[in-house]
């Protein structure tokens, strides 16, 4: 009787032990699982932040003829995906390539700096003089307004949509005042400076009528700037309006009738039909994690430090 007592208890025991092993198996098993999960998570997540899967065009590669694509979308800033040297790069990378036929540069934009834009319409038309057999194209989604305009009136053609938002040809410099809020509050001012400009616009001092009348004056000569670059881009097709620079915006269908607009026409449209090169490859530069990690850095930094452009407010074409 004994002896079966012993032999059951081993049993049990036995069994015991195997399902404790069982469950260490199974819970392996499944931290092996969720490991391997967590993995693969991250590693798409750096795959697609990096920008390990766009295909990159280098000059002389592609197989076919086509026409070459760079999107310009958003705000034009230098802290922007819209700035100067990733648009620039992506131009000269579409122009250099031995198989473009014809360059699309699409174009939704509300404006922005006209540094960052003026470098670009630059840019555009050294490229167009360097290979003038290659020509390019603007085409126009939503909005192709201010700083945007001024970078498209450097193209051969500008293709909109009968509904897209054009021109906005003027310059914008805003702030604000908070005097009054600050007598409300019982706060005092105290500003200390070295030059009797140097306080220029400072938002918590009282309005100068010296530095409302410079500023206005400042804001006219990059109007005028930006009317220039509109009348060598667009040349005779402008037609007089004393509208045409006051600042409005019109929909894709009245510029065409007033010349900042040539044609409707779409990405495809003119691939097809204007370029002959159906084929569209994209030669946008696209930024890696890096590059978006040290903008963010680099916008906290910013934001911290009050720097000029904090006082003087936003100007730009916008």
């Amino acid at each position: 009787m004994s002896e079966q007592n012993n032999n059951w208890e081993r049993g049990v025991l036995e069994k015991l032990a195997m399902s404790a092993i069982q469950e260490q198996r199974r819970s392996r098993h499944w931290s092996i699982l969720f490991k391997v999960l967590t993995f693969g998570y991250l590693f798409i997540l750096l795959y697609l932040l990096m920008g390990w899967g766009e295909t990159k065009k280098e000059a002389g590669i592609g197989g076919s003829n086509h026409t070459a694509l760079v999107n310009l979308h958003g705000v034009i800033a230098s802290d922007t995906a819209a700035n100067a040297d990733d648009i620039i790069s992506s131009l000269q990378n579409a122009f250099e390539d031995a198989h473009t036929q014809g360059v699309v540069l699409r174009i939704n934009s509300p404006g922005g700096s006209p540094v960052q834009a003026g470098y670009i319409n630059d840019e555009i038309r050294r490229l167009r003089a360097k290979y003038p057999n290659i020509p390019l194209y603007v085409v126009v989604e939503d909005i192709c307004a201010s700083g945007g305009y001024f970078v498209a009136a450097a193209a051969d053609k500008i293709f909109v949509n009968k509904a897209s938002m054009v021109g906005s040809i003027g310059v914008l410099m805003d702030g604000f005042g908070f005097t009054g809020t600050m007598e409300k509050l019982g706060v005092e001012r105290r500003l200390i400076t070295a030059g009797d400009n140097k306080g220029f616009l400072d938002p918590f001092s009282p309005a100068s009528p010296a530095h409302k009348e410079y500023a206005q004056q400042m804001v006219g000569e990059i109007h005028q700037q930006f009317i220039d670059v509109v009348r060598q881009g667009r040349g005779s097709r402008l037609k007089q309006s004393p509208e045409m620079f006051s600042g409005l915006v019109w929909t894709g269908e009245r510029s065409i009738e007033l010349g900042l607009a040539d044609a409707v026409g779409s990405l495809d449209f003119v691939a097809r039909d204007i370029i002959k090169a159906e084929n569209i490859v994209d030669f946008t530069v696209h930024e890696g994690l890096a590059d978006r990690l040290a903008q963010r850095f680099g916008a906290g930094v910013a934001s911290a430090i009050p720097g000029f452009m904090t006082k003087l407010g936003k100007t730009g074409l916008q």
